[in-house]
């Protein structure tokens, strides 16, 4: 997969080099071309000066075949309005929003944008916001065989009642994050733009787990 990221600090550093051993094409944005010294000489990933909102500097980094976005600059507007941009103008589905101050988390995820703050912050939270598979499991149980992940669920799922996706995953939503926030789901809790399904589910079945989440409901709507 082909994943841009905007902003070469510390965590855009990180997520750049995590994301490139990993396999994935990496293209990240920084209007400071000194900061790509931070991604050292191995990078193989292109550097691209310029404003991350900017459309043509979103063109030249690859964004019309990125699969994944991550606004990770200083300026949470900055990141909110490239992650926009990524989302609205070029249909990138996993974008993914960096957000010093929490309190605007809520705004912007009403937006359809997931947020991570920054006192929260950790690489694999926002791995997990960008690749639709991978899931790394949160927990495990002593044998192995049960665990529990936060498994990401296509937007064709959107609108749709959790019982369903539990019904045809053959799993347990142990929780939601929405808006920043944990939701203990009911039997009529649907499920909205921008939620973080958290499972649990047999360690052997996460590949077809994330299969069904990934194809969304069988028979649409």
């Amino acid at each position: 997969m082909h994943i841009v990221i905007m902003g070469c600090g510390r965590v855009g550093s990180a997520l750049a080099q995590t994301l490139e051993q990993q396999g994935h094409t990496v293209a990240v944005i920084d209007q400071d071309p000194t900061a790509f010294r931070r991604l050292g000489s191995g990078f193989a990933g292109q550097r691209v000066t310029g404003v991350g909102f900017d459309q043509d500097t979103l063109r030249e980094a690859g964004i019309e075949e990125a699969g994944a976005f991550a606004a990770v600059s200083s300026g949470d507007n900055s990141n909110i309005i490239a992650a926009r941009v990524a989302r609205e103008m070029f249909g990138v589905e996993n974008v993914a929003a960096r957000i010093y101050d929490p309190r605007r988390a809520e705004v912007y995820q009403r937006l359809g944008i997931p947020t991570v703050a920054t006192v929260r912050w950790t690489a694999d939270q926002m791995l997990r916001r960008l690749l639709p598979s991978g899931s790394e499991p949160l927990w495990r149980d002593p044998t192995g065989g049960v665990q529990l992940a936060e498994v990401h669920a296509s937007s064709a799922w959107v609108g749709q009642r959790v019982n369903r996706l539990q019904t045809e995953a053959g799993v347990r939503v142990a929780f939601l994050t929405r808006l920043g926030e944990a939701v203990l789901p009911t039997s009529d809790t649907v499920l909205q733009e921008g939620d973080l399904v958290h499972v649990v589910l047999r360690s052997n079945e996460v590949a077809q787990v994330e299969a069904v989440f990934a194809k969304g409901p069988e028979g649409g709507h």
